[in-house]
């Protein structure tokens, strides 16, 4: 039988995934798990009005969505006091971040990160050929001076920066994060994930300006907006930026649903301020939790907390497989020296007991 005849560059590139997902964790344990803190959704859940919306929704579900999200890409301008011709919505960061790359990496072009930054942004640059160039993480922040340096130095096309970051939970204040992007070598578009912001303290985020096309920066319903099954992420950027996606993306790419979804959450900022208000407190009560056992966790502007095991990779990494195997879902940074850490969400308090319950014995099975 003959070969697909597949391209070139897909024959190199490797059989793996960013992430092993929660549901393929509990088919291989034949159980589902106790807390579910790994993936940093939002276990608060979405705005009332957001379901309502789904449910409304749900009998149009035989259309196509509005492929150009018209209603919702002009309540997400109101909201942030931009053009609607400046916003861009995707399926999720993930999907905006793909055809991202698409339009600007060929294969041999230089894109620039940091070593243990977010690896789906890796690979969609893998994917299309492009060459990574990364940069070492500096006391568990992402470092701005060195990405800038290598960016000027290898002539990157794409430098990503997350603010605040994944998988650490550290941040840089506004005045930084805009001297970065003033600084940004002629000919590079800094990548801002700001997948994170909403959980973030006031003074993170720089000022917005759409007529800016040094940066493009991402925003997700993913994460506070509690939409994550939804998969709706968005861009705000120059508006030639944003027109150039036109000619690449799935135009019904986002559905009916996903857009009412969104819709309706926006237009909740209540909501979204008060599980804003509760990861706060889980935040606190994870820092006691790691407290309690030993460990150290470090300060976070995001829906997670990065907890240092206070050993190396092989320890935490081994606290990390005993937590699973008594169903409690975490995850943990890929690279040294940020992989001394386990990564936990912020989620309701019977969750946080959970891990709280079988951390103590996860700690003594691993030591």
């Amino acid at each position: 039988m003959e070969t697909p005849r597949y391209t070139e560059l897909v024959n190199t590139l490797p059989a793996t995934v960013p992430f092993v997902g929660p549901e393929a964790h509990m088919r291989a344990s034949g159980r589902a798990f106790r807390a579910r803190l790994g993936a940093n959704e939002s276990g608060f859940g979405p705005s009332p009005r957001a379901i309502a919306a789904i449910e409304a929704a749900a009998r149009d579900a035989w259309m196509y969505g509005d492929s150009e999200a018209y209603d919702l890409r002009a309540a997400l301008a109101a909201h942030h006091g931009v053009p609607a011709e400046s916003i861009l919505v995707g399926e999720g960061i993930d999907g905006l971040l793909g055809n991202l790359v698409r339009l600007f990496v060929a294969p041999g072009d230089a894109v620039v990160t940091s070593d243990g930054a977010y690896p789906t942004f890796n690979y969609h640059v893998a994917g299309f050929g492009g060459v990574l160039h990364k940069v070492p993480y500096r006391d568990d922040h992402e470092d701005p001076a060195a990405l800038l340096a290598r960016a000027e130095e290898v002539g990157a096309k794409l430098l990503y920066f997350c603010n605040p970051d994944n998988p650490m939970g550290s941040w840089h204040s506004a005045r930084i994060v805009q001297r970065m992007i003033d600084a940004v070598p002629e000919g590079t578009l800094l990548v801002l994930d700001e997948a994170y912001i909403d959980a973030a303290p006031a003074g993170t985020a720089p000022a917005l300006d759409p007529k800016d096309s040094r940066v493009i920066r991402m925003r997700t319903f993913s994460k506070l907006y509690g939409l994550a099954g939804m998969r709706v992420g968005y861009a705000i950027g120059a508006a030639p930026l944003i027109a150039m996606f036109d000619r690449i993306r799935n135009h019904f790419g986002l559905g009916r649903v996903a857009q009412a979804a969104a819709l309706a959450a926006v237009q909740d900022q209540d909501w979204l301020h008060a599980v804003k208000d509760q990861v706060t407190q889980a935040r606190t009560a994870l820092s006691g939790i790691a407290a309690e056992n030993g460990l150290h966790a470090l300060p976070s502007a995001t829906n997670f907390v990065a907890i240092d095991c206070g050993r190396d990779a092989s320890f935490a990494r081994a606290v990390l497989r005993e937590l699973m195997a008594r169903d409690v879902f975490v995850r943990m940074p890929s690279v040294a020296p940020l992989d001394r850490c386990i990564r936990v969400s912020a989620g309701p308090q019977t969750e946080l007991q959970a891990f709280a319950d079988v951390l103590p014995m996860a700690l003594r099975a691993a030591r």
